[in-house]
């Protein structure tokens, strides 16, 4: 049989590889369906997971240490407040004092199968994961209660699907490691609850000032319903939102089985009264706080994330400044008295706020009156004669202080007073009237520009709040912020610019690093020789004669300045050419000030403006092209002459200064040498 025979040559002789190659290839062929797909796998997968659980188990924990704070830092790096996890504000309570009421509030509404699953539950991960996949990125998280306590405590907040991966290999890790009493008690006094409060312990007593353990059933539903979101749901900012959170917690219970609905209905009429949240920040509280407001909304940075950690925002302030301020407001007040304070100091070329103080003690009064509405009195009048150097008026021009009735509108009368009645009773320049603050010559220069005009300006150099036409436009009594104010004269500081106030330089996130983009780019709102010369009027304010000559012994060097005061506020605003600064001194609730309070701003302004002065020295101005210097005679406002005991030196719009000399004292000039005449019979004897 050749073909057999051939057949059979081409086989080479059977080794031992060989015939465990065909053994092999028999089994595969041989076995049933079930044990090729499902028996095999199912090993592989049982033998790699345990493994896995293994490893896990074997591995140590990762180290909270390594947890970022966030950092609240000056200009020059030096911490003004930090915190992470741990918090400032935290209570660490073992679980047999935390009540069952608030356990199982926080199980229905965060974890209901927190006891059933493993660290993980597959129902809740593949709902985010469908979620996720219709939206393109991760917006569910579908996260157990071992999951959030693992991500708050090992892992960054970013949302991707890798960090989700490690997130749930680190929870079973972590219920490997410890019982699930324990998970829960950690999660418990670890989570956010909102106003820098982690766990239930600090919540309790910042919430309801008692301890956790004396919490009831409507209070620990209110608490359980915060972590969601505990900006969103505060019952100290958004009653209404947290009530309704309460109610959906209490339901929540109740189809678990933890309460009945009675109780629940019970719960939910219960009135709850709360305490007052104070944000724990210890380094320059007020400026600290506005930093945090400006990072969230200027660069959408939530409060969750900045309480977790991992962030670090640089901001305006100088410490030396601060120090400066908090010092020159503590030295100055009465010690006995409920009087009130606020400073604000910026960098007027880019409004970069340096330092900030918004009252007395931000703990027993966390309200910042940088940001306070009220009457700010002849400070106002920078605006005014900024708006009248623009529409005709020149430093010489002058007004009688003596008290006048004015007629406006036809068949209104509005008379004005000087302070304490006292009028010089003779003609002022505008020099004078701004260093006397004389309310004669503002009301007469607001109704002659039209106080629309200077509405107009006061909105260019950064008033916002409600003005109308009125006389006593001029006198500062609509109300407005000194952080308004201090805008206000930046723009004249700076030789006519607004800029936009601000306490943050740059943000850093794990994600990214935004630096401060301040809002539209500088724009210049007033001609520079307007600004130069109100700076220049306004140095008249600490000069003998001036509102503001008393604290002049505190500085050391020029200033330009006004004082205001008003039957219930004080002010002085005033500037350098590198720093400008705002200070209101008054009553919360309106109460007039008495004769010594009403001369509180001064000292507080001349006392941090000296340490500035000396932190930031600057050149002083330098009259711009355009202006024209003329000494000229108060009294007669004409060119001045040697004979005129008293003079002052005033810059003009090119053209518009005065033309003639003092008619009052003519210049006195040398006689000439008479020749001598004599008697004809003198001369005949002489010549004799």
């Amino acid at each position: 049989m050749p073909l057999q025979q051939q057949t059979t040559s081409i086989h080479p002789p059977h080794g031992h590889g060989q015939r465990h190659d065909h053994s092999r290839q028999n089994w595969w062929v041989k076995s049933p369906w079930w044990a090729k797909y499902v028996f095999l796998p199912l090993t592989l997968g049982f033998t790699g997971m345990t493994t896995l659980l293994f490893a896990l188990r074997a591995a140590p924990l990762p180290d909270e240490s390594f947890l970022d704070p966030t950092r609240i830092e000056t200009t020059d790096g030096k911490v003004l407040s930090e915190w992470t996890l741990r918090g400032v504000r935290s209570e660490q309570v073992p679980i047999r004092q935390i009540p069952a009421s608030l356990q199982e509030a926080t199980l229905a509404v965060e974890d209901a199968r927190f006891y059933q699953h493993h660290a993980v539950s597959p129902r809740s991960m593949m709902r985010a994961l469908w979620v996720d996949a219709k939206s393109g990125h991760v917006v569910e998280g579908g996260s157990t209660i071992t999951q959030q306590l693992v991500k708050n405590l090992f892992l960054s907040q970013e949302r991707t699907l890798t960090r989700k991966v490690h997130e749930a290999l680190l929870s079973l890790q972590l219920e490997l490691h410890e019982s699930k009493q324990d998970i829960l008690n950690q999660y418990l006094n670890t989570i956010y609850y909102g106003h820098g409060a982690y766990g239930v312990g600090a919540a309790s007593l910042l919430y309801f000032g008692k301890p956790v353990s004396d919490l009831s059933l409507a209070e620990s539903a209110m608490l359980a319903g915060l972590p969601k979101g505990p900006s969103i749901y505060s019952p100290l900012l958004h009653p209404d939102a947290a009530k309704e959170r309460q109610r959906t917690v209490l339901d929540r219970m109740v189809q678990v089985g933890a309460i009945t609905e009675h109780e629940a209905d019970a719960a939910y009429q219960q009135p709850l009264s709360y305490h007052t949240a104070v944000d724990p920040i210890a380094s320059a509280p007020y400026f600290t706080h506005t930093a945090l407001e400006e990072a969230k909304t200027q660069y959408h940075i939530t409060s969750e994330a900045l309480y977790r950690g991992g962030i670090r925002i640089t901001t305006t302030l100088d410490p030396v400044l601060q120090h400066a301020a908090e010092h020159a407001i503590r030295s100055s007040l009465p010690p006995s008295s409920n009087i009130q304070a606020a400073i604000v100091a910026m960098d007027p070329e880019t409004g970069a706020i340096k330092a900030m103080v918004g009252g007395r003690d931000y703990a027993t009064s966390p309200y910042n009156r940088v940001f306070a509405e009220r009457q700010p009195g002849s400070t106002f009048k920078a605006v005014l004669y900024t708006a009248a150097l623009q529409n005709g008026w020149t430093p010489a021009d002058q007004v009688n202080s003596e008290i006048t009735t004015f007629l406006y509108d036809k068949d209104k009368m509005y008379t004005v007073h000087d302070y304490g009645d006292f009028y010089a009773h003779r003609p002022l320049t505008m020099r004078e009237a701004i260093a006397r603050s004389d309310n004669v010559y503002a009301v007469t220069t607001n109704l002659d520009i039209g106080p629309d005009s200077v509405i107009e300006e006061a909105r260019k150099m950064g008033v916002t709040t409600p003005l109308s036409p009125y006389p006593a436009l001029a006198l500062g009594v609509f109300p407005t912020s000194p952080l308004q104010m201090a805008t206000v004269y930046a723009t004249l500081a700076n030789g006519g610019y607004r800029v936009v106030p601000h306490t943050v330089e740059q943000v850093k996130s794990p994600s990214a690093t935004l630096t401060a983009q301040p809002e539209g780019d500088k724009t210049q709102v007033i001609p520079d020789t307007v600004a130069f010369q109100m700076t220049d009027l306004m140095k008249s304010v600490l000069a003998p004669g001036g509102t503001g000559y008393k604290v002049r012994q505190y500085l050391h060097g020029p200033a330009a300045a006004k004082t205001g005061t008003t039957d219930t506020d004080a002010w002085m605003v005033g500037y350098t050419p590198k720093l400008v600064c705002a200070v209101w001194v008054g009553y919360d609730n309106n109460k007039p000030l008495s004769l010594n309070e009403e001369h509180l701003a001064g000292p507080i302004w001349a006392k941090f403006m000296g340490t500035a002065q000396q932190r930031v020295p600057s050149q002083w101005y330098q009259p711009p092209l355009g202006l024209e210097k003329r000494v000229i005679d108060p009294v007669t406002a004409e060119l001045a002459t040697n004979r005129c005991s008293t003079t002052e030196t005033d810059y003009f719009a090119e053209g518009t200064g005065p033309k003639t000399f003092c008619s009052l004292h003519p210049a006195q000039t040398e006689e000439p040498k008479q020749q001598k005449h004599f008697p004809w019979w003198q001369k005949w004897l002489w010549h004799r």
